[in-house]
């Protein structure tokens, strides 16, 4: 890297660093691109120049913010399937860490709640996937009845359901109850009573979450029986 471009990179760095903190103690309407550019010392041309306008700086610190987030639960869903923790366990805490991360970050979380940003976001489809290799781990526990992806968006949306009705309601009003019963109540929809054989749906399922890492069959084969399984899942919501 040149000097040239590792001064830019450190720039972008500081007024990113910046105006994320900016977000965090005074919201969004703090986060203009003079405040920003006076905190960190820079020009505010050099903003229009890195990010285009303060909506791309937006973009760049809620990007930031949750990439670091998302890195940091990745990180924990990996040493809790190397470390053989409990699958169930683990999405109770993970649901635990996103619920309590909504209601700490109130503005990053309602920039990311825009669906067109979402929708191109890097950062929370990284953390979708991190959501589905949690729920992934119970399917191949033979625990979930209904398909892994239908269980990610269930979970998905309770969530962020969740943290909706928490920020709108003032503190002192909210529910501290709502977020465990929310999440039990995904549970009793998505989950097994016992690991005992029930119905084909459940079979599906859990051969399904298998079936990726069945070498003993080729991978044409593998493609097929995940179309079959699929089928059966899909005929039995």
């Amino acid at each position: 890297m040149t000097e040239t471009s590792s001064r830019r990179t450190d720039t972008r760095t500081r007024i990113v660093e910046t105006a994320a903190r900016l977000l965090q103690e005074r919201g969004p309407a703090a986060v203009t691109t003079r405040a920003v550019a006076e905190a960190a010392g820079v020009q505010a041309p050099a903003i229009y120049r890195l990010f285009g306008d303060k909506d791309g700086l937006l973009e760049a610190v809620a990007e930031r913010t949750m990439a670091t987030h998302v890195s940091a639960k990745a990180a924990v869903v990996a040493a809790a399937s190397s470390g053989d923790v409990d699958p169930l366990e683990d999405l109770r805490d993970g649901w635990a860490g996103q619920i309590g991360f909504g209601l700490s970050n109130p503005a990053l979380f309602h920039l990311m709640s825009d669906p067109a940003r979402a929708a191109q976001s890097p950062a929370l489809k990284a953390g979708r996937e991190v959501l589905r290799a949690r729920v992934r781990r119970l399917a191949e526990t033979g625990r979930l009845r209904v398909s892994e992806e239908r269980a990610a968006e269930l979970i998905h949306a309770a969530g962020v359901g969740t943290v909706t009705a928490l920020l709108t309601t003032p503190p002192a009003d909210r529910d501290p109850g709502l977020a465990d019963a929310m999440l039990e109540s995904v549970l009793a929809q998505i989950l097994t009573e016992t690991t005992e054989l029930k119905d084909d749906a459940w079979v599906a399922v859990t051969l399904r979450a298998a079936a990726p890492q069945l070498e003993v069959l080729s991978a044409a084969e593998r493609s097929l029986l995940v179309e079959w399984l699929d089928r059966v899942i899909a005929a039995n919501p």
